[in-house]
């Protein structure tokens, strides 16, 4: 099942299949503590976004793992980043038919923005994100802002359950505490009703960590002058 779950823009706190912020969550993927990202995934993902945007036929598969894990793209644009697209998967799929299916389902179909064109190709930024090492918390405060990302299960005020999703960063670059953070992945996952501490207390909380790398369109360019990509 498919997620978005980056913040956009700074929020006031007033307020798996390809769905926005909804995910189910599978066990961690057992690779021990090595690193898995790299930066090459990011270059693939501008190769298949390249691809897509001027009709080329898709890149070879890369040379990087091809082991199964949860992922996340996300694309930034200019240089305060600005978010243009974050769409992932809490399903463990292969690297290479991941990437190449949420550079482009991020870049081109994130309900909240208009798909990235040609145009925007060189103000781009990409991000990798492999989710790991999921628990259940013991509550919704059983997490750390700036190290866990979180995935809550609620049930509405209409009595319909209801799921959301926020990557590690988010949290700390909103500059929001554990409740702040909650009370917006409430919203964001559909809640209108008032937030109550009954309601936070019934919340079903999985935290989990990402390996994370990014790069520019400049260090993708770079990396094809230099025979790296």
């Amino acid at each position: 099942m498919s997620s978005s779950c980056c913040g956009t823009k700074k929020q006031k706190l007033n307020n798996l299949t390809s769905v926005l912020c909804n995910g189910s969550v599978i066990d961690d993927h057992e690779s021990g503590n090595k690193m898995i990202v790299r930066k090459e995934m990011c270059f693939f993902c501008f190769d298949v976004l390249y691809s897509h945007l001027h009709n080329l036929e898709p890149p070879k598969n890369p040379d990087f793992s091809n082991d199964p894990f949860p992922l996340f793209v996300t694309w930034e644009i200019g240089p305060d980043k600005q978010l243009r697209g974050c769409i992932g998967t809490f399903n463990a799929i292969s690297l290479h038919n991941g990437l190449r299916e949420y550079a482009v389902t991020s870049a081109c179909s994130d309900s909240r923005f208009s798909p990235i064109t040609m145009d925007e190709l060189s103000k781009l930024h990409v991000s990798v994100s492999l989710l790991r090492h999921f628990e259940d918390g013991a509550d919704y405060r059983d997490w750390e802002v700036g190290v866990h990302g979180i995935r809550i299960e609620f049930y509405n005020e209409k009595g319909n359950k209801r799921t959301a999703t926020y990557l590690p960063e988010v949290a700390s670059n909103q500059g929001w505490d554990v409740t702040q953070t909650i009370d917006s992945l409430l919203r964001k996952g559909g809640f209108r009703g008032l937030v109550t501490p009954e309601i936070r207390k019934n919340i079903k909380l999985t935290r989990y960590r990402s390996e994370k790398v990014s790069v520019s369109y400049q260090d993708y360019v770079n990396s094809l002058k230099n025979g790296s990509c």
